[in-house]
């Protein structure tokens, strides 16, 4: 496959932004712990990977006319309003409450939601904390008390052994809690539904796999801080690196890529509805209406392009309502074994 220079390009540019975006958020790298460096490298390449993999999708020719038709109903005259507001709902019902999900089976739902908002409460603690954006300082010489810097500016102080202090240092255990929990009840369903086992691909236990070993290596740093000492605490924190960056460079690869093209897929909402206002698809068999003239002439248009076509001297097989086709089918094969009379 060739290489899309553009794509890269940008990638590379999304990667400087980044760099420099630690260096001023840290004060010049004054705030940049050098012991995370592997764990920027890690992001750099995540980065430059997501955002090359990310342009090359979209381009593709279903993915572009998708993306084009989206923001072309968002700007429907008389509609940007409305359609800023609905898309505010669809970032908290898609995105946040993932209600699509829940209105398949409430135990996909709850197990969606542990590992989504316990990657989202690690990823706004430990970014940070990795570009040198936030860090902590002792107030007085008892190690008491401690005061959060966030771009290097003064903002709340606290007690180490306040509620407070207990869940701002644990917030990371806290967050591989949740992840753990969400990735049982993914491995329980997976392991024990007939309907996941049928439709199982490999790629869906390595990602689970890579959630939990995330978890539980960080969670083996509180314990060893905690209740061993210290002891292996290198090693263990080598270890947690490891799958740290590992599973920041399967994000572009793997099955964790959907985190970036589910909010493109928002679009897909207002241009279903922009179809439902406008003129109809008559079926040519039973002339019943069935889908929007529009999505039906940009199926006709996008097949050829992926290597489909489905027209003949009889019409387009795309003018035909899903129901008729498939009366279609039934008979093409009656006809074809000599009938079942």
């Amino acid at each position: 496959m060739m290489l899309d220079l553009r794509a890269a390009l940008w990638a590379l540019a999304a990667v400087v932004v980044v760099l420099i975006g630690v260096y001023f958020g840290s004060s010049g790298l004054q705030w940049f712990d050098a012991a995370l460096a592997g764990y920027l490298i890690g992001v750099l390449l995540s980065v430059f990977a997501t955002v090359y993999r990310y342009l090359v999708w979209i381009q593709r020719p279903s993915t572009a006319r998708l993306n084009q038709r989206g923001w072309e109903s968002f700007r429907t005259s008389g509609r940007v309003g409305r359609n800023a507001v609905g898309l505010v709902g669809l970032v908290g019902t898609n995105l946040l409450a993932q209600g699509f999900i829940r209105r398949r089976s409430t135990t996909r739902w709850a197990a969606h939601q542990l590992v989504f908002w316990g990657c989202i409460l690690a990823a706004a603690i430990t970014f940070p904390l990795t570009f040198g954006w936030l860090h902590f300082e002792s107030v007085g010489q008892d190690g008491s008390e401690y005061k959060a810097y966030l771009f290097g500016v003064g903002t709340t102080s606290f007690q180490a052994e306040s509620v407070v202090g207990f869940l701002t240092f644990h917030m990371l255990n806290i967050a591989a809690f949740l992840v753990i929990a969400g990735v049982l009840v993914f491995l329980h369903r997976r392991l024990r539904d007939p309907g996941a086992l049928a439709v199982e691909r490999e790629g869906d236990f390595l990602v689970l796999a890579g959630l939990f070993a995330v978890s539980v290596t960080g969670l083996f740093l509180t314990a060893s801080s905690l209740w061993l000492q210290g002891r292996y605490y290198s090693f263990l924190n080598n270890l947690h690196a490891l799958t740290v960056i590992l599973g920041l460079l399967y994000i572009p690869f793997g099955k964790l890529f959907h985190i970036f093209q589910r909010p493109a897929n928002l679009g897909i909402h207002l241009y279903r509805d922009v179809g439902r206002s406008g003129p109809q698809q008559a079926c040519r068999r039973c002339g019943e209406p069935y889908a929007s003239q529009m999505q039906v002439t940009d199926i006709k248009e996008v097949l050829p392009m992926v290597g489909f076509d489905y027209s003949s001297e009889h019409g387009h097989w795309q003018e035909t309502c899903p129901a008729c086709r498939r009366a279609g089918v039934t008979i093409a094969q009656t006809a074809r074994v000599g009938g079942f009379g």
